[in-house]
C-alpha cells in the first residue's frame, strides 16, 4: 500500500506546485490589466482635465498668458556666476526681460540655444534688457552642465542665470508645461519694464530659437515705447516705420512701394 501512495504523494506535490505557480502568473496578469487599466484612465482624466481647463478659460474670459498680460510672479533658485542665488520676478523690475524655457540640461538642441543667447548677452544689456534661462532640472544639474566642457555637451562659463525650475511651476504659470512628460516647451517671453508680457514665441521640443529674432524684436518694441510709431514686417534698425493713422500710413505705403 505503502508504495502505491508514495507516487500519488508526488503527484499530488506537483499538481500543487503548478497550481501555485499559475496562481502567481495570474496574480501578475492581473496586476498588469490593473495598471494598464490604470495608466490609460490616468491619461484620460489628464485629457478631460486639460480640456475642462480650456472650456472654463473660455467660459469665464480666462485667456492663456501672453501679449498684455502681467508676468507671473515667479520665484526659484538659480545659478549665477558659478553660485546659487535666488531669482524672481521682481528683481528685474524696471527692466526690460527675457525669460527663456528649455526641456533639459545635458541634451541636444539645448545647450546650442542657451549658448547662442549667452555669447550674445552684452548686445541685450546694451539695450537694457536682462537675459533668464530656465528648465525644470535642479539647480545642481544646472551648476554640473555649466562645469562641462562645450566640447563635451556643457555650457561652459555662463554670463546668464540659469533658474531652476524643479517642482515645475514656473512652467506652469508661463503655460509652456508639457503635463504628459514633464518638462518645458521652448517658450520665450519678452516683459517690459512695467512687467507686462510684450511678446511670446513657443516652439515644440525639436526645434531651436532664434537670438536675432530675438534681439530684432526687442528693438521693435522699444522703438514703439519711444517713438509711438508702429513696425513693420521684418522690421529692423534705421528702417522705414509707420505712424499709426490713415495719412502716416499712407505716406509709409508710398515710400515703400513706389
Amino acid at each position: 500500500m505503502f508504495l502505491v501512495y508514495v507516487p500519488l504523494l508526488r503527484f499530488e506535490l506537483e499538481l500543487l506546485t503548478w497550481a501555485q505557480r499559475q496562481g502567481q502568473l495570474i496574480r501578475t496578469m492581473l496586476r498588469c490589466v490593473v495598471a494598464r487599466s490604470l495608466s490609460a484612465a490616468s491619461a484620460v482624466i489628464r485629457q478631460q482635465s486639460r480640456a475642462a481647463l480650456s472650456t472654463s478659460r473660455l467660459l469665464f474670459g480666462i485667456r492663456p498668458l501672453g501679449p498684455t498680460c502681467q508676468v507671473p510672479d515667479f520665484q526659484g533658485t538659480a545659478v549665477v556666476d558659478g553660485d546659487f542665488k535666488t531669482v524672481s520676478a521682481k528683481d528685474y523690475k524696471g527692466k526690460w526681460l527675457i525669460v527663456f524655457f528649455y526641456p533639459l540640461d545635458f541634451t541636444f538642441v539645448c545647450p546650442t540655444e542657451i549658448i547662442a543667447f549667452n555669447d550674445r548677452s552684452q548686445e541685450f544689456k546694451k539695450l537694457g534688457a536682462e537675459l533668464i534661462a530656465c528648465s525644470c532640472d535642479s539647480q545642481f544639474s544646472h551648476l554640473a552642465w555649466i562645469q562641462t566642457p562645450r566640447k563635451d555637451g556643457g555650457l561652459g562659463e555662463m554670463q546668464i542665470p540659469l533658474l531652476s525650475d524643479f517642482n515645475k511651476k514656473i512652467a506652469d504659470s508661463f503655460g509652456v508645461l508639457d503635463h504628459d512628460v514633464g518638462v518645458s516647451y521652448r517658450g520665450l517671453f519678452l516683459i517690459d519694464p512695467k512687467g507686462v508680457i510684450r511678446h511670446t514665441t513657443v516652439n515644440d521640443l525639436p526645434v531651436g530659437r532664434s537670438v536675432d529674432e530675438a534681439l530684432r524684436v526687442l528693438k521693435a518694441f522699444q522703438f514703439v515705447e519711444k517713438h509711438g510709431e508702429v513696425c513693420p514686417a521684418n522690421w529692423h534698425d534705421d528702417e522705414p516705420t509707420i505712424k499709426p493713422d490713415v495719412k502716416g500710413a499712407k505716406e509709409y505705403f508710398n515710400k515703400v512701394n513706389k
